[in-house]
């Protein structure tokens, strides 16, 4: 309804704003429904039945969103790879599926001698220039 066309407004001034006599309207209260006195005296109401009524809001930081990546660097690739192939020689290839030991990222940090096929998500630039240096290649 438009604010103009509501009916305090069309009988303002009028003594009675429309209940008649004097006095009838009075002592009637105000509207039931508020929330009012939630931290005061209505506080026992909102320990007892709704103890989620001020939960925090708000949003969460894109830092803390990707805390649970699991990355390898290309420096711990040679001791995987000796874990997991124990009898190979340096000099022959090996292809390492990092999606699957549960890795997402390869990273650039360490140090590798031995040409190894890397099987990954993500990896950054040096990780890659570094993996092909030593022979081998990513296979994203």
């Amino acid at each position: 309804m438009p604010h103009k066309a509501r009916k305090i407004r069309k009988l303002r001034g009028s003594r009675t704003c429309g209940y008649g006599r004097v006095g009838q309207h009075r002592k009637s209260g105000s509207k039931g429904g508020r929330k009012v006195g939630r931290h005061k005296h209505g506080w026992s109401y909102v320990i007892r039945y709704e103890p989620d009524y001020f939960r925090k809001r708000g949003f969460k930081s894109p830092r803390s969103l990707n805390r649970d990546v699991k990355v390898i660097n290309v420096g711990e690739l040679e001791e995987l790879v000796a874990r997991l192939h124990p009898g190979r020689r340096k000099t022959s290839k090996i292809t390492v599926d990092l999606k699957e030991l549960g890795y997402v990222k390869l990273l650039g940090r360490g140090r590798i001698s031995r040409p190894i096929s890397v099987k990954v998500e993500a990896y950054s630039e040096a990780a890659a220039k570094k993996i092909e240096e030593a022979g081998g290649k990513i296979i994203a």
